[in-house]
């Protein structure tokens, strides 16, 4: 299992770090990880790659809130937000984070490193940042299907209700990973259970 997985660095061209649940901005308003750090399975590292760069074609950078999250982090963000919809059950829904498959991300100006207007920001769960939600402007809209475009001509699909959210479609492939299963750390001592 632990073979499987890659990390992921700012050292990376083309790709910036802001993992979001390493710290308290998020919806939860704590930590969730102990460590910012970002890991994917082999595959989607594969897939970013060729989103990387086809982004840079257009002067632009990923900027990633999340990828791996054991299923630890998985059950707390579920206590949280016991919402199917935008969480994945932790006992028997997808849970694509926990297998390595899923990245949590945004587009970056390359030349101003400012973020580009999605119309809402990241784990916004209402309804204006679902994938067919078009009563955001015309500049978000074309950020979305430009975010859209280039993740899938990489091989990942979106999700519905997050237009941030993007995973590999063969899912029954990768396992369900722990924090100790996985080798991260992420969840620290808790974690290891």
């Amino acid at each position: 299992m632990l073979d499987s997985l890659v990390q992921l660095d700012d050292s990376m061209p083309g790709i910036t770090l802001d993992i979001r649940l390493a710290t308290d901005n998020n919806f939860t308003g704590q930590q969730i990880y102990t460590k910012a750090k970002a890991y994917v399975h082999r595959d989607t590292a594969k897939k970013l790659e060729t989103a990387r760069r086809i982004a840079a074609t257009l002067g632009l950078q990923l900027h990633i809130w999340d990828t791996f999250r054991p299923l630890e982090a998985q059950q707390k963000l579920w206590n949280y937000h016991p919402d199917s919809r935008y969480i994945s059950p932790p006992d028997n829904g997808p849970r694509t984070h926990c297998r390595g498959i899923a990245v949590d991300l945004t587009l970056e100006s390359v030349k101003t490193g400012e973020l580009l207007d999605m119309g809402t920001g990241f784990d916004d769960f209402r309804e204006i940042a679902h994938h067919n939600n078009t009563s955001i402007s015309d500049e978000a809209l074309r950020n979305r299907l430009t975010l859209a475009g280039l993740m899938h001509t990489a091989g990942f699909r979106c999700h519905p209700y997050e237009w941030w959210h993007y995973e590999l479609p063969t899912l029954d492939r990768y396992p369900v990973l722990t924090d100790r299963l996985a080798g991260t750390h992420l969840m620290g001592e808790e974690g290891k259970g």
